[in-house]
């Protein structure tokens, strides 16, 4: 390759939307059609009828479990590693403490840290594709015992001790709440987890792949894919979707306060999505959960939902706006009674397996993530002055 096109540079869209950047196995997002993928699966209806483990399986080893024996195996295999390391529970307190307004979120990129170190976790760079594959199932089955361990530390009670009887989903609630939990309601969560396993290359997901692209260890990929998760913008608007029905109210109040928000150019949270142009399959899926449960917030959601939409198609012609994933997911964990500073860590639950299965991926490929920048800043080189 010359320097002429080694320093060759292509200019594309804002956020790269819509740039290619590698080839991947593990799914895909077709925001056009409303339809999205884990390897040859849709992913909805494996929400529908596999369990969270099966799909945590397609994930990390290409195929479901063939039959119970293979599914047994598999939860044999992972559940005993959802016990921490007594140096990372020792240090939960202080964790929790620390994390004051971030929540157990902020705690989780430190206890990452920290679980990567006390587990000898080395680059990935460095490892065979089996110890890459242990590391990043040990920082799966850990993170739902960190979560709910700073939530509940942080709230002044004592961690749940994790169950290996207990599947993902129902463990998780179990560790979070301290009750074995309902099963209707275990079911749902385990249906919401599924469904955020992985959507594309967004912008967590991305992260963990360009740190997976240097060699770095595992539990760096997935503290920096946390760290991307933490924004409002991509993981945390379930509980600012709730708000706004919150602050809505009642179903009278639901026209003059969209409008005025509308109007004003305000962003409705729980609406759009950069991907899909049509209906979100993530949010059709949980809106037929949350109609199985029923009640006041159900009905005043649906009805937010269908307001919002014909105000759009009167004020703002032509721009399709439809609920995305977080919109019915607040509402769902509301139901299923998540607290709310805890409805992005649970995303962040599901998520870390599509992350990890991506980090994997991205591992076998050593070339490094290195894209360019156009200099907009003062025509160099000027000349240094003098210190004064």
């Amino acid at each position: 390759m010359d320097g002429r096109s080694m320093n060759a540079t292509v200019d594309v869209p804002r956020g790269l939307a819509g740039v290619v950047v590698t080839e991947t196995a593990l799914g895909d997002v077709r925001g056009r059609e409303g339809f999205y993928h884990y390897r040859q699966y849709s992913a909805v209806d494996l929400a529908a009828s596999r369990t969270f483990e099966d799909v945590w399986h397609l994930m990390f080893r290409s195929a479901l479990p063939a039959g119970r024996a293979e599914r047994d195996a598999f939860a044999a295999e992972t559940a005993p590693l959802r016990h921490l390391p007594a140096g990372v529970r020792d240090a939960l307190p202080a964790l929790a403490r620390a994390g004051g307004a971030g929540g157990p979120l902020a705690g989780l990129r430190t206890a990452l840290s920290l679980l990567g170190a006390t587990a000898g976790m080395r680059p990935v760079y460095d490892l065979d594709s089996g110890q890459r594959a242990a590391d990043a199932l040990a920082a799966c089955a850990a993170v739902p015992t960190l979560l709910t361990a700073l939530y509940r530390l942080g709230r002044g009670l004592k961690p749940v001790d994790p169950r290996d009887d207990l599947p993902y989903a129902a463990n998780y609630l179990y560790m979070l709440t301290g009750r074995e939990p309902d099963p209707v309601r275990a079911r749902a969560v385990e249906r919401y987890l599924i469904s955020t396993v992985d959507h594309g290359f967004n912008a967590s997901t991305f992260t963990a792949r360009v740190i997976a692209s240097t060699g770095a260890d595992v539990a760096a990929c997935l503290t920096g894919a946390v760290g991307a998760l933490s924004g409002p913008l991509h993981g945390g608007a379930p509980s600012r979707a709730l708000d706004t029905l919150d602050a809505i109210g009642t179903a009278e109040r639901i026209g003059p306060w969209i409008r005025e928000r509308v109007l004003a150019g305000d962003r409705i949270m729980g609406f759009g999505h950069p991907v899909y142009r049509t209906e979100d399959p993530r949010s059709r899926m949980l809106r037929e959960i949350a109609l199985d449960f029923g009640g006041p917030l159900v009905d005043l959601a649906v009805e937010v939902e269908r307001q919002v939409e014909e105000i759009l198609a009167e004020l703002k012609p032509g721009r399709e706006l439809h609920t995305n994933v977080e919109f019915y997911a607040g509402v769902v964990m509301e139901l299923c009674g998540l607290p709310r500073e805890m409805f992005t860590p649970t995303f962040c639950a599901a998520r870390v397996v599509g992350w990890s299965a991506n980090v994997l991926e991205q591992a076998a490929d050593s070339k490094i993530i290195r894209p360019a920048a156009r200099y907009a800043g003062p025509t160099p080189p000027e000349p240094v002055p003098a210190a004064g």
